[in-house]
């Protein structure tokens, strides 16, 4: 179709949509062959009809909606009796199903431990393919530990020889010594800290991560040296508090108070406290409110990760099925046997602290903080890649989320803090089409974003099952 006809023909139908939205889309690259027996949908113009659309942004579901794709963007978006589908259109009635924008996560890894806890394993066959699978189309890696290998990882998935969600690389960790991780840098000073910055700026790592035994010094001279480039740093921290993190420039918290050290008594400068965990635990709630809400006036946008910390607390739910078949045998049995233990715990602080998390995460976003996602798939291997980005959308609504604020959460808030809002993190005309297709309704049962059939990145679609099964056993292993 040339180019005059087929901008005169969408313009018709989205008059909203400028010329230029809509004939300047990016090109996308060719899928390498071996990849292509997973893509389920791919049509020069795709026309999703009947379907309840959740936006992300917060706004009411609307149902028996039509969403046109073509060149990798969302064409057009409204009432099926009211949206024309294009002559020639792949057209895939979605009635019964929901779709949902794309789930952009901020605190993702690829790598997962290996059981020592000095060496942690890279995944770069397994999570890329698990977070798509799983309805992650944009991931932050929140924390490097072999250097070049998320880079090549995301060049790959860029360039159309992986399978993944585009990705923000997060260079490896800016951390003091004291952490008896091998492949861990242990920062020397400020100087040291500002070189390491400024290097991987240069081999394209577009995020940082101070983690828990920086100095005040090192912290501030990185955050430095990022924003001098444009570019934005966050934190696992505990010899920094986060009220000093927050006066120091720090961006973005991870986790939540549960990792605070500003509750600790005595608390000696850049050291992280032994007593830090018992401080949360016996700090008033009034204490954490406050803190919570300290933090959203100082516009810090902070990181929920309730899913690694839900696998430390008795009486939770276990990884699902589906987790645990994609687990490489030892990796599974180690996962089993540590649950166990923590099970059959007499008493355990860790049901309390979960509580006290959720608090604090639901009183910084009714504080009007900007609250992102992510599951981090560390502790002891029951948080998998892809299975666990629907359980932490489901324990944002156990924190007293709705389930809209959940989805909004976790899709718009990640693209607004990663700058990229005007390309992802919601549906509209003019985006990207990475969309989740879902059977059910997640506004109405939060639980349903577990029941993914397609997703869609780019205006690819991808077939969940097989992308599932493509790694089963495989987790653990690469």
């Amino acid at each position: 179709m040339p180019d005059a006809i087929r901008a005169a023909r969408l313009a018709a139908l989205v008059p909203a949509v400028t010329l230029s939205a809509v004939t300047n889309a990016a090109a996308q690259p060719a899928l390498a062959a071996e990849l292509r027996p997973f893509v389920s949908v791919d049509a020069p113009v795709v026309a999703l009809t009947h379907a309840r659309v959740i936006d992300g942004t917060g706004a009411p579901p609307r149902a028996d909606q039509t969403i046109v794709i073509e060149g990798g963007a969302i064409r057009a978006v409204g009432d099926a009796a009211s949206v024309v589908v294009p002559a020639g259109a792949r057209t895939i009635d979605l009635a019964g199903r929901t779709v949902l924008p794309g789930l952009v996560m901020v605190h993702e890894h690829m790598f997962y431990p290996s059981g020592g806890g000095t060496v942690y394993n890279e995944q770069a066959f397994s999570f890329p393919r698990l977070y798509l699978a799983g309805g992650v189309t944009t991931a932050r890696t929140a924390g490097n530990m072999v250097g070049y290998a998320d880079l090549e990882l995301k060049s790959a998935i860029d360039e159309g020889r992986a399978l993944g969600p585009a990705l923000d690389v997060t260079a490896p960790y800016l951390e003091g010594p004291g952490l008896p991780i091998y492949q861990v840098h242990a920062l020397t000073g400020p100087d040291d800290a500002r070189q390491m910055v400024a290097h991987w700026a240069d081999r394209g790592a577009t995020s940082f991560k101070a983690y828990m035994h920086i100095t005040r010094a090192e912290l501030k001279v990185a955050a430095d040296e990022a924003h001098r480039r444009g570019l934005k740093i966050t934190g696992h921290l505990c010899s920094v508090t986060f009220r000093e993190a927050a006066a120091l420039g720090i961006d973005n918290l991870e986790h939540g108070v549960v990792v605070a050290s500003d509750f600790a008594a005595g608390k000696t400068p850049d050291a992280c406290p032994a007593n830090q965990q018992a401080s949360v635990a016996a700090a008033p709630d009034d204490s954490i409110v406050a803190l919570a809400r300290d933090l959203a006036t100082r516009k810090v946008a902070l990181t929920s990760t309730l899913t690694v910390f839900e696998t430390f607390a008795p009486n939770r739910p276990p990884a699902p099925n589906g987790a645990l078949d994609a687990m490489l045998p030892e990796a599974r049995e180690q996962y089993l046997r540590r649950r166990l233990a923590i099970a059959s715990q007499p008493a355990s602080p860790w049901t309390m602290l979960l509580a006290k998390e959720m608090r604090f995460e639901r009183e910084f976003l009714r504080a009007g903080g900007l609250l992102l996602a992510g599951t981090d798939p560390t502790g002891y291997g029951g948080v998998v890649a892809g299975y666990s980005n629907a359980r932490e959308l489901e324990l944002l609504v156990e924190a007293g989320l709705t389930p809209l604020e959940a989805i909004t959460v976790g899709t718009l808030h990640g693209a607004r803090y990663l700058g990229r809002a005007d390309r992802v993190g919601s549906i509209a005309v003019g985006k990207r089409a990475d969309l989740v297709v879902v059977r059910g309704d997640p506004s109405a049962r939060i639980a349903d974003v577990e029941n993914v059939e397609t997703v869609f990145k780019d205006g690819v679609g991808y077939d969940s099952a097989k992308l599932f099964a493509s790694v089963k056993g495989q987790v653990g292993l690469h």
